[in-house]
């Protein structure tokens, strides 16, 4: 754990003004978003105010077999997960969509994101008897939802009415009977985009590529705090929490979104680019090739390239059959790990002076391992550059940056961190450059894990499954 940053979650949902099938349609979607989270994934589907709904621990093509798409039917709505747990431990009952049945019917709910009262929430619903089947911190936004439902004449108002509860990180999908409601955090930590259909379908997605996957032109982005509900009276976006320009998890440009996704208005590959074009400027150093460690450390490595006319090379062969089943049953075995996920081309970095561009430094183990991998093609020098700043503070808003002790820059400065993986030199993006590399963004950025400067107010102390350990220490 810890010796790679992971990923978040990410949510899709499909309004059809006639019934169709759109689980294809969100099957499609979360392929595209499946590098959002490979530990679960769901969806569910409203054929007329009757929920059908699958969801198991897997990656999309394994949990979504031929026979249970068909299962789920036709329908006019459908919501749809893939996720990486940062509040859950990895189980079923954790899986998402979360369906409930209720006095005022039948919900849904996905959800991208980190509550940081999800504790506190919690146990005040237990009190007043409620009944929780998992960990995740979603069953509690669905609770609050819930309860708002009982006082209120609309699943939007319900809605509406839990964002003034619910605290910290979250875009959301909620499915009803009958509508199909969006809503993201009144400081937008995490994205989510609305696009449409030819034939009329709105479409909601953490990501602007699933869009694409299904044939939707991208409308825009939600604003930070918006709600939108899709309905058989159309769109309405209600406001009552907008109001600030957000702050964007920077990271989603580093590392979390595929890199053909435009998240407020700024291309993920062109931010990469400009990530390693600044890397340059800050890190110069004379070497004969520039390589990129496979998927986000590659457009980095093309802006650093270009900006400082060393050539850039193909450095490494990534094998893309290696799922969430590949096993490590021996402590040998996990060593080696990295020599099956990754494979140096020889011929490109025997004898030569490497700059190897990465997107982060968590604990440091596995660039240690990659660097070995390049001394053992016969590197003459290996320089690393890091296209974001070091890791100093845990994330609280649905990333997977865990307490201080696991950070390898909060126990020694960079030139050490330098010795420990084995570089001739070390340079990680200033957090002046990551606030720039997403050029025209129509938002601001949560930058915490760098400088630990929250958007918020976050708990003193968090650690990994911490809201599993209260609850375990509460019962």
């Amino acid at each position: 754990m810890f010796q790679t940053l992971h990923e978040e979650c990410g949510v899709f949902g499909i309004y059809s003004p006639k019934v169709t099938d759109v689980a294809s349609s969100a099957y499609f979607a979360l392929y595209a978003l499946q590098h959002r989270g490979q530990e679960s994934c769901g969806i569910a589907v409203n054929d007329d105010g009757i929920i059908k709904s699958h969801k198991d621990i897997g990656l999309v093509p394994e949990v979504f077999t031929k026979e249970n798409l068909e299962k789920l039917g036709i329908g006019s709505i459908a919501v749809g997960h893939v996720r990486y747990s940062t509040t859950g431990v990895p189980s079923r009952s954790n899986a998402q969509p979360l369906v409930i049945s209720h006095v005022k019917g039948p919900m849904a709910l996905c959800h991208n994101g980190n509550l940081v009262n999800a504790f506190e929430l919690r146990q005040k619903f237990e009190l007043n008897g409620a009944i929780f089947h998992g960990t995740s911190d979603t069953e509690v936004i669905a609770y609050t939802i819930t309860q708002k439902r009982l006082s209120t004449s609309s699943i939007q108002e319900a809605v509406e009415a839990a964002m003034y509860e619910i605290k910290g990180a979250y875009s959301i999908v909620v499915m009803s009977a009958q509508k199909l409601i969006a809503a993201r955090d009144p400081h937008g930590f995490r994205p989510l985009c609305m696009g449409k259909t030819p034939e009329g379908a709105v479409v909601f997605a953490s990501e602007s590529c699933a869009l694409d996957s299904v044939g939707a032109s991208f409308v825009r982005d939600l604003k930070p705090g918006e709600i939108v509900v899709a309905s058989s009276k159309g769109i309405e976006s209600i406001e009552t929490h907008c109001g600030s320009k957000g702050n964007l998890c920077v990271f989603e440009y580093v590392y979390f979104a595929r890199p053909d996704s435009v998240i407020e208005g700024a291309s993920v590959h062109r931010a990469r680019q400009r990530a390693g074009a600044f890397l340059a400027l800050e890190h110069p150093v004379q070497a004969d090739i520039v390589i990129g460690v496979p998927d986000s450390g590659l457009d980095a490595a093309l802006g650093f390239s270009r900006q400082s006319g060393i050539s850039y090379g193909v450095g490494f062969i990534k094998n893309r059959y290696i799922g969430r089943t590949f096993i490590q049953p021996s402590q040998g075995q996990r060593e080696n790990s990295v020599r099956i996920k990754l494979n140096v081309i020889k011929e490109v970095i025997q004898g030569k002076r490497v700059v190897m561009i990465d997107d982060s430094i968590v604990r440091g183990t596995t660039s240690a391992r990659i660097v070995s991998l390049l001394r053992e093609a016969g590197a003459k020098e290996v320089h690393m550059r890091v296209s974001s700043p070091p890791f100093k503070n845990p994330c609280y808003f649905g990333t997977d940056i865990d307490s201080r002790e696991n950070l390898i820059a909060c126990r020694m400065p960079i030139d050490e961190i330098a010795k420990t993986i084995g570089v001739d030199s070390l340079g990680f993006l200033s957090v002046n450059s990551v606030n720039q590399i997403a050029e025209n963004a129509q938002c601001g950025f949560c930058d915490g894990c760098f400088t630990g400067e929250y958007p918020i107010g976050v708990p003193d102390t968090i650690q990994k499954h911490k809201f599993e350990r209260r609850l375990s220490e509460v019962k």
